[in-house]
């Protein structure tokens, strides 16, 4: 009995000194559930943090939406409530122009193209860019690539797209695009997708690997093609207030950690993406990766010329398109 107490006084004194010894505990958002790559990867950087600073910073991640949905939590990080958020560019597209390009149907090539692209000077003026929202960006993750599913055909071609209903969400960018592709949009919330292709309410949805599995999708809607339309990343974001309370050494050590968590977000999303492929393949859909992606990206001219209006977009669009 004696030992028992002994200990548990011991592990609630170690308990202690570790929290003592945080002296800045950042608070972390993201919406995704636990165990899911973009929340490890912000763990990781937790970690790195705490051993990098013997433990005098340290990461609290709230997962699940638990400080909110991602407008409230960009607004909270704005306003120093939530010091670290994992968010994808897209709700950033009304609020800082450069963001809406790594958005862009197309845009990137390939998953090695987005990484060249996004770790390199072109990515790092897009997340220069948020300073002048009260945000400091930090690094970006893999979301993968975004394809059409569909419970109707095999598509192999723009004229399979033709009349096709399929669920987008609510972003007039996601809908303009599959109107180019001669498809119909329709935006609709994400939990009301699978009863809505079982009943014939739309024909399909897109999205990537890990979404097309984990939801069920692939048991209504058995035909999967990779055209791989979009990659858009998300992006780790701190509030301005806290980093501007961090000494310039702290800010450095915090750039640095989270810079080395984007390599474990990564290896946890390949690794999550061909967990789902397996499952998905195991379940007899049928996947379509020998498509001609060339009508698909030059059918996107239309929506290049509505929404690359600024110079600096149409530069950022050209130089990554550049990018071998």
């Amino acid at each position: 009995m004696l030992k028992t107490v002994t200990a548990a006084l011991l592990a609630s004194a170690a308990m202690a000194t570790a929290s003592f010894a945080c002296e800045i505990s950042l608070k972390a958002s993201d919406t995704h559930p636990d165990g899911y790559p973009t929340v490890e990867g912000v763990k990781a950087m937790g970690k790195m943090l705490e051993e990098k600073t013997d433990g005098r910073i340290c990461i609290e991640m709230f997962h699940s939406a638990q400080l909110g949905e991602e407008k409230d939590t960009i607004e909270q990080t704005q306003f120093g409530v939530i010091d670290l958020n994992r968010v994808s560019f897209g709700p950033f597209n009304n609020i800082i122009p450069e963001t809406q390009v790594p958005s862009l149907p197309y845009i990137f090539r390939s998953v090695d193209h987005m990484h060249k692209v996004m770790d390199g000077e072109i990515g790092q003026q897009i997340l220069d860019a948020f300073s002048d929202h009260d945000l400091v960006a930090l690094t970006t993750y893999d979301a993968g690539a975004r394809s059409f599913y569909n419970s109707q055909k095999p598509i192999d071609s723009l004229d399979d797209l033709e009349g096709m209903k399929f669920r987008v969400m609510q972003s007039d960018l996601f809908v303009d695009m599959v109107g180019a592709l001669g498809a119909n949009a329709t935006p609709m919330p994400y939990g009301e997708v699978y009863s809505s292709i079982q009943t014939g309410v739309i024909d399909g949805a897109e999205n990537n690997w890990p979404s097309y599995e984990s939801s069920g999708h692939f048991e209504v809607a058995g035909y999967y093609t990779l055209d791989q339309h979009l990659m858009v990343p998300e992006v780790l974001v701190m509030s301005k207030q806290t980093w501007d309370g961090l000494s310039e050494e702290d800010q450095a050590l915090v750039m640095e950690a989270a810079k080395e968590s984007t390599k474990v977000q990564r290896e946890l999303w390949a690794e999550r993406e061909a967990e789902s492929e397996e499952k998905v393949r195991a379940a007899g859909s049928e996947i379509i990766t020998d498509i001609d992606k060339t009508p698909f990206i030059e059918a996107m001219d239309p929506v290049y010329e509505k929404y690359v209006t600024d110079e600096t977009l149409k530069d950022l669009v050209a130089r990554i398109r550049a990018v071998e």
